[in-house]
């Protein structure tokens, strides 16, 4: 049976999430959770302009938006500083749908993280980067969602802890994380019981969104894995992938915004993301008279704008967001910008001098 044949499908592609989309798989157990708490769901969700009929198929899409303004909602209105967490907790690593089966049929599990990291925004949430750091010890899978999504903590929750699901389904019994870092402000009395229900040191207030495991889990071979099963399904999230409607230079703008608090962001690294080389991905922007460095300018001034306007951001982390080891480079960048300092934008804007972190 030849390869075209292999991959072909019967119907048409699924549908493709947009930009501003995440699978509604990522509500699957919440009218269970907030009825526990004492909640109307129903009420819940026609307050954020959802209707409950609409989240029963967890292969539809929602508005990335309105998920994190429900999970915030419900953590204030039900008194639960945790909801993400508890969220996630009533479910398992198929609320990522196809990505999840693709990363148990991967070879190692070095192969099933990069899977992840490939094909999430593909077929689960376009707003979510994700990048492997390899360290000499330690390895992280980062990531990053829109900057513009406002408070989101509960999704951050929910977001880590249904990712250590995954690596723990994938690395087996002895899958041990070293410790979870989130941009999150968390209150100090509720550290240990994250900590708890995570496994694992947590770290709030980071810069950067991160699990850490040992290296050498990368190497290690995956119990479910399956040739024919893993080509089967890349196979068909890479002609989802091809069929997106996001154009190269909306795919560029995705990859800065996530991979510049990494502070690995280039045209190298964008160009490896999306599965090109650095010359096609140059001529590909050139049709659109665009470079990379244009790109990366705008973005990094649109983020530098957002952030600041963030009270509870200091101009030190505003920095590390943006992908500069110093506040005095961020600051000397700013002003060539705009023609002014970070703290004269705060200023301009009626935002409240450097806060204690």
């Amino acid at each position: 049976m030849g390869d075209n044949l292999f991959y072909s499908l019967a119907g048409p592609l699924d549908a493709i999430p947009t930009d501003r989309q995440v699978r509604t798989a990522n509500l699957i157990g919440f009218p269970t959770l907030v009825r526990q708490l004492g909640g109307d769901p129903r009420s819940i969700l026609e307050r954020h302009g959802m209707d409950a009929r609409d989240i029963r198929n967890p292969d539809d899409y929602m508005n990335c938006q309105s998920l994190v303004d429900v999970f915030e909602y419900c953590s204030t209105a039900l008194n639960d500083p945790l909801f993400g967490i508890r969220m996630a907790q009533q479910q398992d690593p198929d609320v990522f749908g196809s990505v999840t089966a693709l990363c148990r049929a991967a070879p190692t599990f070095r192969d099933a993280v990069n899977c992840f990291i490939e094909y999430l925004p593909v077929a689960h949430s376009p707003a979510t980067i994700l990048e492997l750091v390899e360290g000499d010890d330690v390895a992280e899978l980062r990531w990053g969602v829109r900057p513009d999504l406002g408070l989101n903590t509960q999704a951050h929750y929910q977001g880590a802890l249904l990712d250590l699901k995954l690596l723990r389904l994938l690395g087996g019994p002895n899958f041990r994380a070293n410790y979870v870092n989130l941009a999150v402000d968390a209150r100090s009395k509720d550290i240990a019981e994250i900590e708890s229900k995570l496994g694992c040191r947590f770290h709030s207030r980071s810069p950067i969104n991160a699990i850490a495991f040992p290296r050498e889990y990368l190497d290690h071979q995956v119990t479910s894995a399956s040739r024919t099963l893993h080509r089967l399904i890349g196979g068909y999230l890479d002609r989802v992938k091809a069929a997106s409607r996001t154009t190269i230079v909306e795919r560029v703008e995705d990859y800065v915004r996530g991979a510049l608090p990494t502070g690995t962001c280039s045209i190298e690294h964008c160009a490896r993301k999306l599965g090109t080389s650095v010359r096609t991905l140059q001529v590909q922007l050139g049709d659109h008279k665009l470079q990379f460095s244009e790109i990366l300018a705008v973005q990094r001034i649109a983020l530098a704008k957002n952030h600041l306007e963030q009270e509870r951001l200091s101009l030190d982390e505003v920095a590390v967001l943006l992908g500069y080891s110093e506040q005095s480079s961020f600051g000397r960048a700013f002003k060539r910008w705009t023609g002014m300092t970070p703290q004269g934008y705060r200023a301009l804007r009626g935002i409240p001098g450097e806060q204690m972190h």
